[in-house]
């Protein structure tokens, strides 16, 4: 029942907002089209080199702008890991990875692969978490300064 006191609301609020316009009966009459008028023809403006100006490459009188390019270096290699580290990472997303395809696709697992990828699970992220550094990061090291 609460929307019939919502609209009984809004139509209060309608018929009380102000004065209502009076708008004719009947609609306006076209008016008549005016062609546009032509563009008056702008003359060209000397640039700052005429009048004097320096511009804005005046500092640089050698530089050729149209072959100057910056070229940046070629980027280094990507980094690699160890083996060990690789199979770890494989064991992590893999032993899931394969769980839960089998899972989705009905395919009945022995018991001991399945403990197998659980334990490669186990076995990747406890190795991973070992491998971390334990030291404190360097003190003069601001992170990724731009």
């Amino acid at each position: 029942m609460q929307r019939d006191n919502d609209d009984e609301a809004w139509r209060a609020i309608v018929e009380n907002f102000g004065e209502r316009a009076d708008l004719d009966p009947e609609p306006p009459a076209a008016e008549p089209v005016a062609e546009p008028l032509p563009e008056p023809q702008q003359e060209p403006q000397p640039g700052p080199e005429a009048a004097g100006a320096a511009g804005w490459d005046e500092g640089y009188p050698d530089a050729d702008w149209t072959t100057d390019r910056f070229v940046p270096p070629p980027p280094p290699p990507l980094p690699t890991t160890s083996p060990d580290r690789t199979v770890a990472w494989a064991g992590l997303f893999g032993g899931p990875a394969i769980l839960l395809v089998c899972l989705v696709l009905g395919v009945e697992l022995p018991a001991l692969v399945a403990y197998l990828l659980v334990a490669a699970f186990v076995g990747g992220f406890l190795y991973l978490v070992v491998q971390m550094p334990r030291g404190p990061r360097d003190p003069d090291d601001d992170g990724a300064v731009v």
